[in-house]
């Protein structure tokens, strides 16, 4: 079996929502020499993708979303112990603003982060607007992640982005947003420095922002 076919395997497991079959698929790939990095990006994340663009589109209902990320957090547990020791990349704060409960993709977004070398620290979900900034202070950040689902929440980004610059941090870290109702365009009038549409995206513009900070070199 091609690694290709691995892949695709993983791929529909996760979309399926099955934890049980993914396992095996998970280390079935591991054992045909495929990256575990790849494994993960390529394959699991790509079907998480597949799954969300589903219950957008009403093809999906939230159980069965639930049960496609839980596949792929399994498929991680088998992946990670064989992911090679890389340098932090950088420090990343990581929530979900205040108002909103729907943390799938902000949990998919950190598992990813983490496999590519990043040391996330996760606020959860409903963080409180002031929880972003005194996070910031307290770990000294590179960079911070906020998600939103909902409409009525992205406006709280606005706002926590005003507090930085108001506590004087906007030079010291850089501002990611990602999530279904947020753009590329929203992301730049509010002042952010990236945006990610997904999980596999964020892990890009967060190495991106860091090599603008020059944290490290690809």
């Amino acid at each position: 079996m091609g690694d290709q076919e691995l892949l695709d395997r993983l791929k529909d497991a996760v979309v399926q929502g099955d934890g049980k079959k993914i396992r095996k698929l998970a280390q079935e790939t591991l054992d045909a020499g495929v990256d575990p990095y790849k494994a993960l990006t390529e394959g699991c994340a790509r079907g998480i993708e597949i799954a969300s663009e589903k219950y957008c589109r009403n093809e999906m209902f939230i159980l069965e979303i639930i049960l496609s990320a839980e596949a792929m957090y399994a498929a991680f547990d088998v992946l990670k112990p064989c992911f090679k020791e890389k340098a932090e990349k950088g420090k990343v704060v990581l929530g979900v603003v205040g108002g909103d409960v729907h943390d799938i993709g902000k949990n998919v977004v950190k598992l990813l982060l983490e496999a590519a070398g990043f040391e996330v620290i996760d606020l959860g979900k409903n963080v409180p607007l002031k929880g972003f900034v005194e996070k910031i202070k307290e770990t000294d950040a590179d960079i911070v992640g906020m998600s939103a689902f909902m409409t009525v929440s992205i406006l709280g980004m606005y706002e926590v982005i005003k507090m930085i610059e108001g506590e004087g941090l906007r030079d010291k870290v850089k501002i990611m947003v990602g999530g279904a109702p947020i753009t590329q365009e929203f992301a730049g009038q509010i002042g952010a420095d990236g945006y990610a549409k997904n999980g596999r995206d964020g892990v890009k513009v967060a190495e991106k922002l860091m090599m603008e900070k020059g944290g490290f070199t690809s």
